[in-house]
């Protein structure tokens, strides 16, 4: 059995891993952490989470209960996800990073602590999402050089960042499978007489509307033909399901860090 604690287990995300871990054969919820400030310490997790009184309460911070757990999993703030990542770093214990919107100095820090746990961090959640990273190097390997690539992302008006972190990983599949530096061929939008399009460009296009949790087009054109990979993500809880699926492989791996693609085999 897998003993699994839930940051930021008042939220929404965090309601759903603490529903998700209670059903999930070979896991068991042992504990809860908020923020020290948040109403909901003290409070049982699987009440808020509406499964009933689970016998663990939400503790203020994630030390208090680090020591009762295996796995941690993480859906919190980029900041408060740098100290949980030090805490759990520091047991030795493994942790499941769900939180977006870290910058590449924090995802470098992370990559550098990975040795002293084990640490898992990726893109997206989502096993779908994670195969299609996958299929679009071997479409375009197959495709090769003939056939322009653009990607098209849509998110919620919400999102902060664009373009997404899934985006930027199908983009980089692509280009590593075609040879190209993303740095140099990627074109984020097009405005104006632009000219014609360059051969090796990696076309990226974020739109931002309403409630979209998430959707990812890859496109490979080619003259006469068109291919489209497409991924629509739904709900939100098809991320909390894949954080539950790394939660129950990662603790049995050895120290470093690892992504959705080692979780699935498809390294």
């Amino acid at each position: 059995m897998i003993r699994v604690a839930v940051t930021g287990a008042a939220g929404r995300m965090g309601a759903q891993l603490v529903r998700l871990i209670h059903e999930a054969p070979g896991a068991s919820l042992v504990a809860a952490a908020e923020h020290p400030d948040n109403p909901a310490v003290g409070r049982d997790a699987g009440e808020l989470a509406g499964v009933g009184n689970l016998g663990v309460p939400i503790r203020a911070g994630l030390e208090a209960c680090l020591g009762e757990a295996d796995v941690v999993v993480d859906f919190t703030s980029a900041a408060a996800t740098m100290v949980h990542v030090d805490q759990v770093c520091r047991a030795g214990k493994a942790i499941v990073i769900g939180s977006t919107g870290l910058t590449a100095g924090e995802k470098a820090e992370i990559a550098r602590r990975a040795p002293e746990g084990r640490v898992f961090l990726t893109p997206n959640m989502s096993v779908g999402v994670n195969v299609l990273l996958k299929v679009v190097a071997d479409v375009a390997r197959l495709l090769g050089e003939d056939y322009d690539v653009e990607v098209i992302e849509t998110h919620h008006r919400f999102k902060k960042d664009a373009p997404s972190g899934t985006a930027l990983a199908l983009a980089e599949s692509v280009a590593d499978a075609l040879g190209r530096d993303l740095a140099r061929d990627g074109v984020h939008g097009r405005e104006g007489l632009v000219g014609e399009r360059g051969r090796r460009e990696i076309g990226m296009h974020a739109v931002r509307a309403g409630d979209v949790v998430g959707d990812h087009t890859v496109v490979f054109g080619g003259l006469g033909e068109r291919v489209e990979i497409t991924h629509k993500a739904t709900s939100r809880e098809v991320f909390a399901r894949g954080a539950v699926r790394a939660a129950l492989w990662l603790p049995g791996q050895p120290n470093g860090l690892y992504d959705m693609l080692d979780v699935l085999g498809l390294r």
